[in-house]
């Protein structure tokens, strides 16, 4: 059959839509019934709704001019608004200083400006852990006020298990003197603030993924749903054929190569045979973090603004609030309300095993305690399992995707891809742009490393990409231009 896609999410669809565009045989194997991943829409009872909110921001041209491509008018430029729930009040995201002092008074704020002095000066270039990085730049108080509680709420662990490098990918910085100086007029306010605008498919981010495997399926390459990847065999460094099942049922397909977007450890495990014991052992060090949505549905057309907000609010479980109203009123019933609210945790926690009707009744509850909805208007509700939604950046990581990358470096017909296939927490654009680049390594030889894909200290969660990941000679770029 040619070429096997495993997943179809944001990179196996892109991977897809490249070798479609190359007239290569191929076919998309995905364990879920819907495409998208974690970036499918849900749809219930007349509503939709994201497992989380996946926004479309990107600065890579050809990711901007392919999803305009797919989606035409259906392709929305939605206003940005999102806050931080903290200690009984809401700040601004990203975190200004002006907010802060604002908002804390100016003796906590203060404190916190004199904590962020002292980190100035001792600051440490080679922080290695989450904690490290952020005090030593924002300093400890603030730290602890609006960073700990909810990094620790993530990832279920303390941050000082947490990796530095989820820090210096996903944090935005600023000037918390500069900020203070600029309110007492003593010099003007220069803070880069996240983009006030982002772009939306009207019916939620399962829809650019439908049209990309429309897409597919229309150049001849099937996207076969309900078939789980359980064993890739393989013989002197060249995968032979994939074992898929459905149903209970079991199909093996002689490929020409493998671009894999499942998780890393899924990949190396379904290996046959198998890899050698350090190499499974590695495997099995990496670590997810699952998420439990539960969608509330109420009669209050607009209990907030807000796109999202981030709940850092320790007495309160969930983690972030999604509005889906406010990304697209297409998503929710005339007059009515979808809510997403996100709770972070691992499998075997009591918020996963929760029947809907408890987890409903405990989303309502946190959100009415904290002024966000009307309890009494909440008429309907659901809860969606996400099973390993996040690849943990724990103290194991590194070394065990390094082990890893390696290992596979060795085999000659398989590729790698995406935001579970290289175990990083990419947003949609970079798992794309790893996609493009492995399937042109696939069908012509090329050697681009999808690993140095979004591995910039530098870059920020709002698509800031520094100039670096952009600077692609004529020929490396040309192809991924002629692709739109």
């Amino acid at each position: 059959m040619g070429i096997a896609v495993l997943g179809a999410g944001p990179a196996g669809l892109t991977a897809s839509y490249v070798l479609a565009k190359r007239g290569v045989a191929a076919t998309v194997f995905e364990a879920d019934g819907l495409v998208g991943g974690i970036a499918k829409t849900v749809e219930f009872n007349g509503y939709r709704f994201d497992l989380g909110g996946h926004r479309f921001f990107t600065k890579l041209g050809p990711v901007q001019r392919l999803w305009e491509q797919m989606l035409g008018d259906e392709f929305l430029t939605r206003p940005r608004l999102s806050r931080i729930y903290y200690n009984g009040k809401f700040f601004s995201y990203p975190i200004t200083a002006r907010d802060v002092v604002s908002r804390l008074g100016l003796i906590e704020s203060a404190r916190c400006a004199l904590s962020y002095l002292l980190a100035a000066r001792r600051r440490r270039s080679n922080a290695e852990t989450f904690e490290e990085w952020v005090s030593s730049r924002f300093g400890k108080r603030l730290y602890d006020s609006f960073f700990r509680s909810y990094t620790e709420k993530v990832w279920g662990i303390p941050g000082t298990e947490i990796r530095s490098l989820w820090a210096a990918q996903r944090i935005k910085n600023f000037s918390l003197g500069k900020a203070v100086m600029s309110m007492l007029g003593l010099k003007r306010e220069d803070v880069t603030t996240l983009i006030e605008e982002f772009r939306y498919p009207r019916l939620g981010p399962g829809q650019m993924w439908e049209a990309f495997a429309a897409h597919s399926e229309r150049a001849g390459i099937e996207v076969r749903l309900n078939q789980r990847c359980v064993a890739l065999r393989h013989s002197e460094g060249r995968v032979t054929s994939v074992e898929l099942r459905q149903n209970g049922d079991t199909y093996e397909h002689a490929v020409d190569s493998v671009i894999s977007s499942i998780p890393l450890s899924d990949l190396v495990l379904s290996l046959d045979p198998p890899a050698p014991p350090e190499i499974q052992a590695a495997a099995q060090r990496l670590r997810y973090r699952d998420l439990v949505l539960v969608a509330l549905m109420s009669t209050e057309s607009a209990p907030f603004p807000d796109n999202w907000i981030y709940l850092h609010d320790p007495e309160t479980r969930a983690g972030r609030v999604q509005n889906f109203g406010a990304w697209s009123k297409d998503m929710v019933q005339p007059g009515m309300t979808c809510l997403g609210v996100e709770y972070f945790c691992f499998r075997g926690d009591d918020i996963w095993e929760m029947n809907d009707r408890q987890a409903v009744e405990l989303a309502t509850n946190e959100l009415a305690r904290i002024g966000l909805i009307d309890p009494t208007k909440v008429v309907d509700g659901v809860k969606v399992l996400v099973p390993r939604a996040y690849p943990m950046y724990d103290s194991n990581f590194e070394e065990a995707v390094a082990t890893l990358r390696a290992y596979l470096a060795d085999f000659q017909n398989l590729q790698t891809c995406g935001r579970n296939g290289l175990h990083r927490y990419n947003n949609q654009d970079h798992s794309m742009w790893t996609a493009l680049l492995a399937a042109l390594n696939v069908t012509e030889g090329a050697g681009h490393d999808v690993w140095s894909v979004n591995t910039e200290a530098d870059y920020l969660e709002e698509g800031e990409l520094i100039e670096a990941l952009l600077e692609f000679s004529a020929a490396d770029a040309a192809p991924a231009e002629q692709l739109v």
